[in-house]
């Protein structure tokens, strides 16, 4: 495979990101890869290259690039994580939307890139943002995943549940048994909310699991989990970027 780390220019600055895709048989299509709260790290990196590996353009940028360039997560310190919800609170609608559309163009200039055929994943703190992609650029997202998607309902004009009547591609959702971030009542208003907009959707549980149970470096990890993930995420990319 291709790797490269690059500047993404944006309306805020130098947005850096990883982009990784196969060595031949392109052009591919793209996958916008937003990640967790706790930051780009080399755990996201290789979860980007899963995706690569099996056709795709991924493009993974650090969104917290506006504060810092090399923010992860490495300790769950009180001090550390106040910190990493400093830099998770500094991020919303407007700056999802402006970084989206500097991604858009970055893979429209890339000749490896198809940029007809783009999909979104967003985990845990980026769920919203891929409902905000998906939502204010219909004509390019073709589809979007929320995995153990955070705050996908608010009080605020802009939460996740009232967004999805803006989206024309499908989308899927899945969700943790355990997750003080998205109680299932959240969820049912969410799937509530899909419903009446008639978009194509699947909400799916994953019974036992925790939230972050994708990451394998996290405590909280569980692998079985995790692969039925991956086979979903997989499955929906395939019906809506090579169809």
């Amino acid at each position: 495979m291709i790797e490269h780390h690059v500047d993404i220019p944006t309306a805020d600055g130098a947005m850096n990101t990883f982009v990784v895709f196969p060595d031949e048989g392109g052009p591919f299509p793209v996958v916008l890869f937003y990640m967790d709260a706790p930051g780009k790290r080399e755990e996201l990196n290789d979860m980007a290259r899963r995706l690569a590996a099996v056709g795709y353009f991924v493009v993974l940028p650090n969104l917290y690039y506006r504060r810092t360039r090399d923010y992860w997560l490495k300790e769950r310190t009180e001090a550390n994580l106040a910190v990493m919800f400093e830099h998770m609170n500094s991020l919303g609608y407007d700056t999802t939307v402006r970084d989206t559309e500097a991604m858009l163009a970055y893979v429209d200039a890339q000749p490896q890139a198809d940029a007809t055929r783009i999909g979104a994943v967003g985990y845990c703190m980026s769920g919203p943002f891929v409902v905000w992609a998906g939502a204010s650029l219909p004509e390019r997202v073709r589809c979007i995943a929320s995995i153990h998607g955070a705050n996908m309902v608010t009080d605020q004009p802009t939460s996740p549940h009232r967004m999805v009547r803006q989206l024309k591609c499908e989308a899927y959702f899945a969700c943790a048994e355990i997750d003080k971030w998205a109680s299932p009542q959240q969820v049912a208003q969410l799937q509530s909310s899909l419903q009446d907009a008639g978009v194509k959707h699947r909400v799916e549980w994953f019974p036992g699991a925790e939230h972050g149970f994708v990451f394998p470096q996290r405590a909280c990890y569980d692998k079985a989990s995790a692969e039925r993930h991956w086979v979903r995420l997989f499955a929906l990319l395939e019906r809506n970027l090579r169809s």
